[in-house]
Order: structure tokens, then sequence, then C-alpha cells
């Protein structure tokens, strides 16, 4: 039986790129505005955050705004982060503190995924060891090192395995090298699997297409997890959830309703 309460879809920010950075070779020109999300989980053992968002102080401090986003590596600028979208700010309007979240998994390690880890230092931060490997060897210009820097509670994890009763880890490497997605059982709906980063768009799962930005321009890898979890979602009878695609999110529950 499903340890799982209730879960939260959070929206944490949004930032504007050219569509090629979801759909590889697809969308030259094409500029989307993506939401950059979080998700909460709330089980009978304790509350786990899928995905942190950035760091705010890098969105909203010119100076360090100016080091990290204004450069040749982000040539669509930074994202956008409102107070209220502060992930903190979501929590205290669900009557929590950073403190009351338990473990943090994150899906990768990309600024815009573990860039919050900054204000949760207390928790057990759960990552695949080929992801903070790579975060590490700096694989790719989206890893902000200070991101990952302290003094963290790692949990280093090698395979897939269970958080809690109805809570999974999934391997889906592609676009990074240590990528996990989430299979969610809820307590009535339908589960559900959060594809992270390896299908930002609807259109990647529908068409199978890999993210524009793949780990060692590993596509084939890619477009395997892609497969791998729309199987996993038709044997388990799972909606997969795309995580930037701005149509889809604002066809989920409104914030602060759940599901369960």
């Amino acid at each position: 039986m499903t340890q799982v309460r209730r879960f939260w879809p959070l929206l944490t920010g949004t930032h504007l790129y050219e569509k090629t950075l979801s759909t590889r070779g697809r969308g030259q020109g094409v500029f989307i505005q993506a939401p950059i999300l979080a998700y909460l989980i709330e089980t009978t053992n304790g509350r786990i955050l899928y995905d942190v968002g950035c760091d705010y102080s890098k969105i909203n401090d010119p100076e360090l705004k100016s080091r990290y986003y204004e450069n040749e590596a982000f040539p669509f600028g930074p994202p956008e982060m409102t107070e209220e979208q502060r992930l903190q700010n979501r929590l205290l309007n669900l009557g929590l503190m950073p403190e009351d979240v338990d473990v943090v998994f994150i899906g990768h390690l990309h600024f815009d995924h573990g860039g919050g880890l900054c204000d949760m230092q207390h928790a057990d931060i759960h990552v695949h060891e080929k992801e903070l490997s790579a975060a590490k060897e700096q694989a790719d210009d989206a890893y902000f090192q200070d991101d990952f820097s302290a003094d963290y509670h790692w949990r280093v994890k090698k395979t897939e395995y269970e958080l809690v009763s109805g809570v999974q880890a999934i391997e889906s490497p592609g676009h990074t090298a240590g990528h996990m997605s989430m299979l969610i059982e809820l307590p009535k709906g339908k589960p559900i699997i959060l594809a992270g980063d390896a299908a930002d768009l609807q259109e990647n799962i529908d068409d199978e297409v890999a993210p524009g930005l793949c780990w060692h321009d590993r596509e084939d890898m890619a477009l395997g997890s892609i497969r791998k979890l729309k199987q996993i979602a038709a044997e388990t009878g799972a909606q997969l959830w795309p995580n930037h695609d701005y149509d889809f999110y604002r066809r989920c529950l409104p914030f602060p309703e759940y599901y369960r």
C-alpha cells in the first residue's frame, strides 16, 4: 500500500528560451516560456521534494545575475522568479517551513533543478552517483558549482530504488549522466510519473524527441529513457508528466490544491 497522502506541483519560476533547448533539432526561432517546477510529496513517513528550482540570489542580485547568466553560455538570459514563487514561500503557503521537508530528491543538478539546495541544507539530499560526478566535472554549462558544493547531507545512489512505499526512483539518463525520474502512487488517483528533463514537453513524449542538450551527445540514451518511461506508464496506468511544458502545467490542479 502506498504511503503517499498528498502531492503538489509547485511553480518556482519561468524561463524564456528557444524551443531547440527542449526538442533536439526542432524549434529554431520559436521561443517558449517554460515553467520551473518542484514537486512536494507528503507521505505517512515524512515529506519529499522532487527538485528545488533556482537559487533566488543568482536571479535577484544584479552582480550575481551578471556573473551567472549574462554570458555566452546563456544567450536567452536568466530565468524569472518572483518573491511569491520562491520555494520557501510556496511552502509557507501550505503552513510549512523548509525544515518540514525531510528528503530532497534531485532529478539532476542543473541550475534550475538544484539551485535551491541552499535553502535545504538540513535535509537528506538524494542524487544519483553518476549525476553528482558529472556535475562536479562540469559536464555542461548548466551546472553551477556552488549550487552543490556546500556540506550537504548527500545520500548518493547507484541504481533505482524505493524511497518509501509508493515512491519509486527511476533511472532515466540521457539529458544528463545520472538523471532520475520518479513514479508516485497516489492513494486514490492514477499514479504519476515525473519525467523530469527526460521529457521537457509533451512533444518529447508523443513524438519521442530527445531533449536539446544530451550528455556526451547521447541522443540514443535520451530516447531510450523516454521509451522506458512510456513503457512504465503503460504497464502501471500512470500519467507521464513532462517537466517544462506550460500548457501541460496549466491543466494541473491550481496551487494550493493537491492530488491524492
